[in-house]
């Protein structure tokens, strides 16, 4: 199975009390277990991503 690409736009700012990036919504933690995650936790983040997205923009 061919690996996730990873959702990183190169915008790495992470904000507020939660400590989301503004361009891919990860934390800092998710950023740098993404290349050990397995495909099912990949798919399950990018869910969890969608919806922080979200929130994120409705905040600016």
């Amino acid at each position: 199975m061919k690996k996730a690409k990873s959702p990183c736009i190169d915008v790495c700012k992470f904000i507020g009390p939660n400590g989301w990036c503004l361009g891919c919504g990860r934390t800092k933690g998710e950023t740098r277990k993404w290349k050990s995650l397995k495909p099912y936790d990949i798919k399950n983040l990018q869910k969890v991503l969608n919806k922080r997205m979200k929130i994120v923009k409705d905040q600016m």
